[in-house]
């Protein structure tokens, strides 16, 4: 599940643990643990393949302290992404696109089943 996701992650963790804490090869000790609770967080992701973006998932389920480090995570690989990665990230993108059109498309769905204008 999810599978994707977990690469594009991991790779973001590889670029940031690199830049910031000068590791090369292997993750330090703090990257791997957040790459390992991240992992975690999208295996249990109760949207499965469908997931949104977090941002704009009704769902938070990282911790707050973990949410702020994959948030300094992604605002720093992220970019980098696109030179190191850039075939992922595309890739990353567009999904990432998709998802988000076929979950505003459901939540206006859903408010026209209620009643309520769009």
């Amino acid at each position: 599940m999810n599978e994707a996701e977990k690469r594009v992650v991991g790779k973001m963790i590889a670029i940031y643990c690199r830049s910031r804490h000068g590791s090369s090869g292997q993750l330090c000790e703090e990257c791997e643990k957040l790459y390992r609770y991240a992992e975690q967080r999208l295996e249990r992701c109760p949207f499965g393949e469908q997931k949104p973006t977090c941002e704009s998932c009704t769902v938070h389920c990282y911790k707050s302290d973990m949410r702020q480090q994959i948030r300094e995570v992604m605002r720093m690989a992220g970019p980098r992404m696109l030179l190191l990665h850039p075939i992922d990230a595309l890739r990353h993108f567009y999904r990432e696109h998709q998802r988000n059109r076929r979950y505003a498309r459901g939540a206006k769905i859903r408010k026209n089943e209620t009643g309520e204008t769009a």
